[in-house]
């Protein structure tokens, strides 16, 4: 049994399942934002528990490997960051943390302009952004959200 499910939990499914897996909690938050489900998977810890999971399992896979130290090359310049992509359980785990932060900073958004009557509008905006691009969806939900709160704040 426990080989069964080793031999299906390859980087490459993975990386399908969490890339794939990660929509449905989008889209909740997308047409959803308040609703008891989207609070319950989304506003909560259990997906990004979820992909700590992954994240650890790889981690782990690399561990076995001896290759802990591979990761270090990120700090050695754009040459290293490029060498330590081209590992893909390297790859891959720093994919599965793009995705657990984006989703993260995505409900948040949720919330935040919830607080703020900020329009449903400029809220699906700064989701699609965050979505694709991470940081700037969040950038682009801070000046937004500025607007609309008329203050500055760094630390709310």
């Amino acid at each position: 049994m426990i080989n069964n499910l080793l031999d299906i939990l390859t980087y490459n499914n993975i990386y399908l399942f969490a890339n794939w897996g990660i929509i449905p909690f989008w889209i909740m938050l997308i047409i959803l934002p308040n609703h008891v489900v989207t609070n319950f998977f989304v506003q909560s810890i259990i997906v990004p528990l979820l992909l700590a999971a992954a994240y650890g399992y790889i981690a782990y896979n690399i561990f076995l490997d001896g290759n802990i130290l591979d990761g270090f090359e990120l700090y050695s310049g754009l040459d290293g960051l490029y060498s330590m992509f081209s590992n893909e359980a390297f790859l891959l785990i720093f994919w599965l943390h793009f995705l657990a932060i984006s989703l993260f900073v995505g409900a948040w958004i949720v919330r935040d302009s919830t607080r703020f009557i900020i329009p449903k509008f400029f809220v699906l905006i700064s989701l699609f952004l965050t979505y694709f691009t991470g940081p700037v969806g969040l950038l682009f939900y801070w000046f937004i959200r500025i607007f609309f709160s008329k203050k500055i704040s760094f630390n709310d």
